[in-house]
């Protein structure tokens, strides 16, 4: 070790930085090979600090290894000796995997061999000062110099840096001279015009517009475009990091690109055994629009390669719910499709002795350190005949599988290819009975489907490397796969396993319960699909893990409805208020705006007669401090009506309970004094059903042990739901259908549920309004 620590201090290196070199081994080795065909080219003793620089630099830098004798031997000729040259070479090299480097290319794109004079520096530097002279003689030195350093570099590329910026320095100073105290004084910037509170509001919204959602100020759309600058371009798979180049790599690129025309081709490939979630919200929003924004294309892929778990509901529900969420897919395909030619490749797979055929107990591989196969090196000859043996249904399930010669990135040895199951698929029936897996189906439906981007999430990071390993061990084209962040939310769970014990014990009705995250359970409680587009849109692509709380999704759907959801009045607790100096016969009209702050959107009318209904929580009988609403001493207006009323008479039954209440009104405009509040009302209402919801589980994290340790089935809510049976609403939403939402005034949003018949309405709850603390 102290050899090596001499070495690289011989190079120039600090003796910290040697030493911090050598706990990277990768880069150890690269730099010891680096500086041994620099000795080759200039002797033991001809490596200085410069040439070491650069070297080191190099090393640290190079993706390919293979290359890094070619450019070393450069730098030792002094073919590259600038670091301008050194970014050109390595982009060059990563931009031609395959031998040979044309090596006149190379040395014309780097720049190897270009003298750039004094001359020709002043020369440059002169004409960039000229093309500014007159904003420079007004701004002086208050001017902005890197812009004239960005000229002259530009139309010098090779040039040194400094040397040029030495020459924009003497230059200036020749034609403004030197620094005045009116120079060096501070610029004063600017005062900021105050923005009035409509403005602000008006920036801080998110809105959808063209179906594109704005999230301070940068729809998703545009935070997809923003993505696209991360990954590759199409048909530049190899520039990415960790993507296997082979003989045949640039051939099957070139086929690829013949097929696609360049276009970007992304896929959404859920497993057909449940229903989708809050978390598939944000990868449907990143594949569809990821392509989208790109201009590319989205397919619907069904993985349905386990016929066990499989059913034709969640084929229906996955398409319903793409569709809901505004997308449609450019084609929709499955897995099964495949299932010849993933079978014929499999066999291929054999022939070329990445497979074989192994006897081992699914038991024994689950885990990491499952013990190394008996039959890994049983002849292809042998393994070829019992894999058709497999397809046949000559062995019992779980007796023999096909595995793949290869370690994933999370060490687990050789995964299973294809597994024996005598169940009928739902599009094949009883053709099959051996099943690929996603390990393998994955990759090589991206591939058939020529996907340019397969993106996923961050789980799946450690199958990139078997990802690749499978399309090149097969000598087909090779997608790449790239991953982002998941989305979870707290006081809740998405597992399927886990939904299916919520309704098998009865917790829950179904997947589409409104207490649910389900992305059919969100829709039956009324939540927008822009809204949930807009969750998904706050939360930004990223990489990193996000888990949010499902108050912030509320206030999304809050934004929605508040623009979209028209007014009604609904009590639900009713008390009956009898007006006693008005007719029992007169009935009369009241106009009541859609949207209030909006009345251009229109209005409805509700009833107005001498019985109406009020909340139970509208009327005290003993006046409180700070109580602004009705009691025997305070009057209330009704809203929209025009109305105060004045408590005469309260009544009450056996119990002492107040059952109805006896009033008088007037006219608002001829009170006394204006109400300190107005309430709602319904006359001659529409008797309904009313669902109201809080969380399913008391704790952030139902599922961790450590905050629940009996389980997630001990962490149930009991006031997760409750049902009022006899609540009113006006009847402007007589006619409405399913789903149809609503803002009961002063109670919250409200949509209308499938359970709902001619004789009874119901609505769920979609979300409360904005908690306003000062309001009693």
């Amino acid at each position: 070790m102290a050899d090596i620590v001499t070495l690289f201090t011989s190079i120039g290196l600090s003796e910290q930085k040697a030493k911090e070199t050598l706990k990277n081994e990768a880069l150890t080795s690269a730099l010891k090979d680096a500086i041994a065909q620099a000795q080759v080219v200039n002797g033991a003793t001809g490596v200085d600090k410069a040439m070491g620089t650069m070297l080191y630099s190099m090393a640290s830098r190079l993706k390919d290894t293979k290359r890094l004798t070619f450019l070393a031997d450069h730098i030792a000729r002094h073919k590259l000796s600038t670091e301008l040259q050194l970014a050109a070479a390595l982009e060059f090299v990563k931009n031609h995997p395959q031998d040979p480097i044309n090596q006149a290319e190379f040395e014309n794109v780097c720049g190897v061999g270009v003298v750039i004079t004094p001359e020709q520096i002043e020369e440059a530097v002169e004409v960039v000062i000229n093309k500014h002279k007159e904003l420079l003689l007004k701004e002086r030195y208050r001017y902005n110099m890197g812009l004239l350093m960005g000229e002259a570099r530009a139309a010098l590329k090779w040039a040194d840096g400094k040397i040029i910026k030495n020459e924009v320095d003497v230059q200036v100073l020749h034609l403004l001279g030197a620094k005045t105290e009116a120079d060096l004084e501070k610029k004063t910037k600017p005062q900021k015009a105050k923005t009035s509170e409509s403005e602000v509001k008006a920036k801080k919204e998110e809105v959808a517009v063209n179906g594109e959602v704005q999230s301070e100020g940068k729809s998703l759309m545009e935070q997809l475009r923003g993505e696209a600058l991360k990954f590759h371009k199409t048909g530049e798979n190899y520039k990415t990091e960790g993507y296997v180049v082979t003989p045949n790599t640039m051939d099957l690129l070139k086929k690829h690109m013949e097929i696609t025309g360049g276009q970007i081709r992304t896929r959404f490939p859920p497993e057909p055994n449940g229903i989708l979630h809050i978390g598939h919200a944000k990868a449907i929003n990143f594949n569809f629009g990821y392509a989208k924004a790109n201009d590319g294309i989205c397919f619907l892929r069904y993985d349905d390669t386990n016929p066990e778990k499989e059913e034709e509901k969640y084929f229906t529900a996955i398409k319903d719910m793409v569709g809901w969420l505004g997308y449609e897919p450019y084609q929709i395909t499955h897995a099964s499709d495949n299932f010849q030619r993933l079978y014929d490749l499999a066999v291929d797979l054999v022939r070329r002795g990445h497979a074989y055929v192994c006897h081992q107990r699914g038991e024994e591989l689950k885990g990491h350190n499952a013990p190394p196969s008996p039959w890994r090196e049983r002849p292809k000859e042998e393994s070829l005949v019992l894999f058709q043996r497999m397809k046949k249904g000559l062995f019992a399930e779980g007796e023999a599988t096909l595995r793949m010669k290869m370690v994933m990135e999370d060490g687990k040895m050789d995964p299973v290819a294809y597994r024996i199951k005598y169940t009928p698929h739902h599009r094949t029936g009883d053709a099959w009975c051996i099943y690929p897996t996603y390990d393998y189906t994955h990759c090589l439906c991206d591939s058939i489907e020529n996907i340019t981007h397969s993106l996923c999430t961050k789980e799946f990071q450690a199958r990139r490397s078997s990802y690749f390993w499978l399309c090149n061990a097969l000598d087909v084209y090779c997608p790449v796969q790239w991953e982002y962040g998941r989305l979870n939310l707290t006081y809740t769970v998405v597992s399927k396993r886990k939904i299916i014990k919520l309704v098998e014990t009865g917790v829950v009705r179904d997947w589409d319960d409104p207490r649910l995250f389900t992305l059919t359970a969100l829709r039956r409680r009324g939540f927008p699909s822009v809204a949930i587009n807009n969750f998904c849109a706050r939360v930004g692509v990223t990489v990193a893990q996000v888990t949010m709380e499902p108050h912030l999704l509320e206030a999304c759907v809050r934004d929605v409805l508040n623009d979209t959801a028209p007014r009604a009045m609904a009590v639900l607790e009713p008390l009956k208020v009898t007006i006693t100096n008005r007719s029992a016969d007169l009935k009369s009209d009241v106009q009541v705006p859609n949207f209030p702050a909006d009345e251009a959107k229109g209005s409805h009318v509700v009833p107005f007669t001498n019985i109406v209904f009020i909340e139970q929580s509208d009327f005290r009988e003993v006046m409180e401090k700070g109580y602004k609403r009705l009691t025997p001493d305070q009057p209330v207006g009704l809203r929209h009506a025009g109305y105060v009323i004045t408590v005469q008479k309260v009544i009450k039954d056996a119990q002492g309970k107040v059952v109805e209440l006896e009033v008088s009104c007037c006219v608002s405009t001829e009170a006394k004094e204006k109400p300190k509040a107005f309430i709602h009302w319904v006359s001659l209402p529409l008797k309904c059903e009313v669902r109201l919801y809080e969380r399913l589980f008391l704790h952030k994290n139902p599922e961790d042990p450590s905050e629940v340790p009996g389980g997630f089935l001990s962490d149930i809510n009991p006031h997760s739901m409750e049902v009022i049976d006899s609540a009113l609403v006006d009847r402007s939403v007589a006619g409405a259908k399913v789903l149809d939402r609503f803002q009961f005034e002063r109670m919250g949003y409200f949509s209308l549920d499938p359970d709902s018949t001619a004789d009874k309405l119901v609505f769920n709850r979609t979300v409360t309004l904005k908690e306003d603390p000062g309001k009693i």
